[in-house]
């Protein structure tokens, strides 16, 4: 797994898939407490992608059963909003379902907000039509590029213009909104480049108003998180991809050997140290976390960690106590 290394204010910060840097500076730092029975009390708060935040709910769930004091908020306003809030020391925690830009980076640097990222779980990030749609059982990354392309804007408006061999039904088109780290990544594995998209579709950093408007509508077809369309399979489903290899559906094993390509992609949590060091509630929450990581992705239908990960996270960690 790579390390990518940041360096604040001369200090380095140097993350991998489980690293937590134990130097401080920046963050949300509500004090931790304890109550009557000796039970930790306090707040942990989260935002930002709304593919990951379940995985850090089923997290926050579980942990309530062994620090029932600790509240850990987990809000939603996409990676993009995640790291504004984070990177102003708004948040403990932003939930990320892409890498962290330099521009983000710059602007946690100049509010002083030092921070560790932490691989959590893996994702395909999927194209989903409604169980209606009986046509489009695999498409390639030629005819995505097709469907969503800033030049197909306003030409490209019918299931028969992506193959002549789909019925004449009119595209209606939903995802992910600029703020989403699913709208930067799906654009830049589909379209070549983050944020070019066409802009006649239907965008929402709620995942679950995209699911509402593809199954709404007989040519509906969008783009989320793998682990919304095991929840919702009743009403909808997931196409194969063509990556260049032939058809491959997005599963747990597509997904952990990169055959799923290119939409395969690992989950984060960024972390901001000072919290982590200078907050009891926030360090044993994250610790939990990274712990119970295989579990909580398989509670909330994720992909978990592959056991090289898992390995890298123990060296990581081992390498940081010693």
């Amino acid at each position: 797994m790579t390390k990518r290394t940041f360096k604040f204010a001369g200090i380095a910060a140097t993350a991998a898939i489980t690293a937590l840097i134990l130097s401080a500076c920046g963050g949300q730092t509500t004090e931790a407490g304890t109550d009557a029975d000796g039970g930790l009390t306090g707040a942990v708060v989260a935002d930002g992608s709304s593919t990951v935040a379940p995985l850090t709910e089923a997290a926050a769930d579980a942990f309530r059963d062994v620090e029932p004091g600790i509240n850990v908020t987990v809000a939603t306003s996409g990676t993009g909003g995640g790291f504004a809030a984070f990177c102003a020391g708004e948040t403990d925690i932003s939930n990320a379902s892409r890498a962290i830009s330099d521009e983000e980076i710059a602007t946690c640097e100049e509010n002083g907000i030092e921070f560790t990222e932490i691989i959590m779980a893996n994702d395909g990030l999927s194209v989903i039509v409604p169980l209606a749609n009986d046509w489009a059982e695999c498409l390639t990354v030629e005819q995505l590029a097709t469907m969503w392309g800033p030049a197909s804007e306003g030409t490209v408006t019918n299931w028969n213009q992506i193959d002549p061999s789909f019925p004449d039904v009119p595209l209606a088109l939903f995802g992910a909104g600029t703020d989403s780290g699913t709208f930067d990544y799906f654009t830049d594995a589909i379209n070549g480049e983050e944020g070019a998209i066409r802009t006649d579709y239907s965008p929402s950093e709620d995942d679950n108003i995209t699911i509402q408007g593809v199954t709404g509508e007989d040519g509906g077809v969008g783009f989320l998180g793998l682990s919304y369309v095991a929840e919702n399979a009743d009403v909808l489903r997931a196409v194969a991809i063509d990556g260049g290899a032939g058809c491959v559906d997005a599963n747990v094993e597509t997904v952990q050997s990169n055959e799923y390509t290119p939409l395969s992609r690992p989950l984060f949590i960024y972390v901001a140290n000072e919290s982590y060091t200078g907050n009891e509630a926030v360090k044993t929450f994250v610790d939990y976390y990274v712990a119970n990581a295989a579990s909580i992705a398989e509670a909330a239908i994720f992909v978990p960690l592959t056991d090289e990960q898992i390995t890298t996270a123990a060296d990581e960690l081992a390498s940081l106590a010693g």
